[in-house]
């Protein structure tokens, strides 16, 4: 017998029957997680952009603010397919990685690539949880067999996982060396 996923399940216990809108509620869950993540991510890196010094980096950063905005959007689109109304739920992790970003600019010298490379570190950590949660979430909507939903997920998934490149490029290709000579 096939599942909505079109696999044929190994075995299927009771429990995994009874799991399954246990699942969506996680998933949910996570959804309204991202949300609120993204949502406040479009308010912060304005803030980074400002603070940022090299040229690549700013335009690295600011290209994915545009990208982020659509991240919003596609979570509302993936609300809308699941029949909710889009609702953020505080994101601890993201709201504690923001502000971490805002310390690494408090503490470093304006105009200084140490802050630059201060910004990448930190813009980093935001890009490892966005993949962890966006991969962890697509696994979760193909095992839930939400195909238009995972299309969704892993296009985002895919921008994420790019920024992240792009920044290590940055850091390589410049900044961290500029720092050491600070």
């Amino acid at each position: 017998m096939k599942n909505e996923t079109g696999t044929t399940p190994k075995f299927k216990t009771q429990s995994s029957i009874t799991a399954e809108p246990a699942l969506h509620e996680l998933f949910m869950d996570g959804i309204m997680d991202l949300y609120w993540a993204e949502n406040h991510l479009v308010k912060t890196l304005p803030k980074m952009i400002k603070a940022a010094t090299s040229p690549a980096l700013v335009e690295a950063i600011s290209n994915h603010l545009n990208e982020t905005e659509g991240h919003v959007t596609r979570l509302e689109q993936i609300f809308q397919l699941m029949g909710k109304v889009p609702i953020a739920k505080k994101c601890d992790a993201m709201e504690g990685l923001a502000k971490e970003g805002e310390g690494i600019i408090e503490s470093t010298e304006p105009g200084s690539a140490t802050r630059d490379v201060g910004i990448i570190l930190a813009s980093q950590k935001v890009e490892h949880y966005e993949i962890a949660s966006y991969g962890g979430l697509l696994q979760l909507s193909i095992t839930l067999g939400l195909k238009d939903v995972a299309t969704l997920l892993e296009e985002t998934l895919a921008e994420e996982k790019a920024a992240d490149t792009l920044l290590t490029e940055v850091a390589e290709d410049g900044v961290n060396y500029t720092a050491a000579e600070e």
